[in-house]
């Protein structure tokens, strides 16, 4: 299956949509990855804290794809924000998946509380110059945290991912990310407890063009130019959630599910600004 791709700030090419692999661990974990692979997925997205990069590098060696056709993602903890700490940890987990490089490396949350995430970022800067790392990007940052990188290093990030479903539409910070040529990804972007794909208007709206509410939610990601990271653990939803590349919304469906979002709409109610990873 053909899958679309953006260019980042860095001439870097991503796909348009990737394989989250959240809580996807062990041996069904791996033929899962192994069965989405064989679905067309070629970004695949993990993380050090996500306790899945060992079976993430297991599939791409067994999957008989090149190395050069995935673009694999994963981050950086918080608890290695210090430079040297930020260094060996990349090298560690290129060696507990067993690749040469990665295709894109983030840090995963700023925790400002810590403020050492300019640290972390000179560090990647130097990851990306030994080719360690391909593509270096952000995860969960707010304006005031993407500025601070840009005017410490001259470096802005090529991707930052962060939460956005139809309960929590996030338009700020796509605009945010925009601004600064920055690509948004979207982690858990169907949400997490599935009651957005039962909401009527995503349910009328999947009867008018023929698809899932699911498929629905990815197109309405697609067409604000979020890269989706959907994860789904049934095979038959994998494949769909790739059959998304054969229709678009009008601007007037996609105003109807922007309506969805609410208040108090995040997952677990982690704020950037805020949060703090372990505490």
């Amino acid at each position: 299956m053909l899958i679309e791709k953006v260019m980042l700030n860095d001439g870097n090419m991503i796909p348009r949509v990737g394989l989250g692999t959240y809580e996807v661990r062990g041996g069904q974990g791996l033929n899962q990855i192994l069965a989405a692979i064989q679905s067309g997925y070629r970004l695949l997205d993990t993380s050090t804290n996500y306790d899945s990069e060992g079976i993430v590098g297991e599939a791409i060696r067994r999957s008989g794809v090149r190395r050069s056709e995935f673009f694999v993602t994963t981050k950086l903890p918080g608890k290695y924000h210090h430079y040297k700490d930020t260094l060996d940890v990349i090298q560690e987990s290129l060696c507990r998946m067993g690749l040469a490089y990665f295709d894109l490396y983030l840090i995963h949350w700023p925790l400002p509380q810590r403020n050492l995430y300019d640290e972390a970022w000179r560090a990647m800067i130097t990851a990306q110059q030994l080719g360690l790392v391909r593509s270096i990007g952000v995860s969960n940052f707010e304006p005031q945290h993407l500025d601070h990188l840009i005017q410490e290093t001259g470096v802005a990030p090529a991707v930052n991912q962060i939460e956005v479903h139809p309960y929590w539409i996030n338009q700020r910070m796509i605009d945010e990310n925009q601004k600064r040529n920055i690509v948004t990804e979207a982690w858990s972007p169907l949400g997490r407890h599935n009651e957005a794909k039962s909401e009527a208007t995503l349910v009328d709206l999947a009867r008018k063009y023929h698809k899932t509410p699911s498929q629905i939610i990815l197109r309405w990601h697609l067409d604000k130019g979020v890269v989706p990271l959907p994860r789904s653990q049934n095979l038959a939803h994998q494949r769909d959630n790739l059959t998304v590349f054969d229709f678009k919304l009008t601007h007037q469906d996609m105003a109807l599910i922007d309506t969805l979002t609410q208040k108090n709409g995040r997952i677990d109610n982690q704020d950037p600004n805020t949060y703090e990873e372990f505490e």
